[in-house]
């Protein structure tokens, strides 16, 4: 049987790597193509490298248009996907790559995005450990509605869980520091993204505690420990098109050493189709998962500070955003798990 699966925001990046996962999945054909501004488009005008649906033409993003598909993939800016998703049918599976359906807590929502909660959906990071012993993917399965992670708390909390899940690090002093590619601020044109502007500098923002995935890291680290989590999370822009690199470091809890952390970390990933908990000594590069649903972690315990210091690298389009959704959307609808995915990076 056939799936039939529409995107909207198909001229942007996110919706653009959607549709590169999707053309080579054998279970999926491809519906509508919507976008607002470049409606009437042909798609490969804006998206060059998608030959096979290059003279496919943009539809206007509409609930008129997106329904009538099983699945529907929502690429849309913060904001905009609540009120398109409201309007389709209840047996549709949708899927937002926006923050709109993240957050627990309403007055989370409020404080960073300004504007009314629109509901809290099943997260779509699949290897989440939850307190409990349970993993998100339960959730996922047959949910017609999920909400797919920020680029940044994914590898974040792919970083981290393992030591919280287990009970190994102590809830506060928890710092993250992440360094993104330019393509984690979307399309969009913006100076400070210009080629001359980025190439050869890097440069923080968001700094003491204003990034709106902050509350999104604190929600799902919290849910792994059982308990509530405090970080500080500093984003960095790097001089690169794609990928992820986190460094996070948590205290560790009172008589816990560096293998009890390591086989923490092994036993939590080791079944993982996706994430790969590198060798000893080898540290993690974006390089090595470009392209790929991937993440790549190194740890190693810090004795004199008494902390973990976790190397986590993902490609922010792929399993940061697209690979993610096709992934829960593969859960949802009791597909193999990994249909559709690239396992393998690009290089150089």
């Amino acid at each position: 049987m056939t799936i039939t699966a529409a995107v909207s925001g198909a001229s942007g990046y996110a919706g653009g790597e959607v549709l590169r996962l999707l053309a080579n999945h054998p279970e999926i054909e491809i519906g509508a193509i919507t976008a607002h501004s470049s409606a009437g488009s042909r798609l490969g005008e804006l998206q060059p490298h998608l030959l096979s649906l290059a003279d496919r033409t943009i539809t206007e993003t509409t609930a008129e248009n997106l329904a009538g598909h099983d699945v529907v993939f929502l690429a849309l800016p913060h904001g905009a996907s609540a009120a398109v998703a409201a309007q389709l049918p209840e047996d549709t599976l949708v899927i937002d790559a926006g923050a709109d359906h993240r957050l627990e807590d309403p007055e989370a929502w409020f404080k960073f995005y300004r504007s009314e909660h629109a509901g809290t959906w099943p997260y779509g990071l699949p290897e989440l450990m939850l307190d409990g012993g349970h993993r998100q993917r339960e959730k996922l399965q047959g949910a017609r509605r999920i909400a797919v992670p920020g680029c940044y708390p994914t590898s974040a909390l792919l970083a981290l869980v393992p030591g919280f899940a287990a009970g190994l690090l102590e809830p506060q002093d928890v710092v993250i520091v992440s360094a993104s590619g330019t393509s984690g601020a979307g399309k969009s044109a913006k100076p400070h993204l210009l080629g001359s502007e980025v190439m050869g500098s890097m440069s923080p923002y968001g700094v003491g505690g204003g990034h709106r995935h902050t509350p999104e890291i604190e929600q799902g680290l919290s849910n792994s420990a059982g308990e509530s989590v405090t970080i500080s999370f500093t984003p960095t822009l790097a001089p690169m098109s794609r990928g992820i690199l986190t460094t996070a470091t948590a205290r560790v809890k009172p008589g816990v050493d560096g293998a009890t952390l390591r086989a923490a970390w092994s036993d939590a990933y080791g079944d993982e189709e996706f994430i790969h908990v590198l060798p000893e000594g080898q540290w993690p590069a974006t390089q090595m998962v470009l392209g790929s649903n991937n993440a790549a972690i190194q740890l190693a315990f810090d004795e004199h500070a008494g902390r973990v210091i976790v190397s986590s690298v993902i490609d922010n389009l792929t399993k940061g955003t697209a690979g993610g959704a096709v992934q829960s959307m593969n859960i949802a609808l009791g597909l193999p798990e990994g249909a559709g995915l690239a396992q393998l990076g690009v290089a150089p």
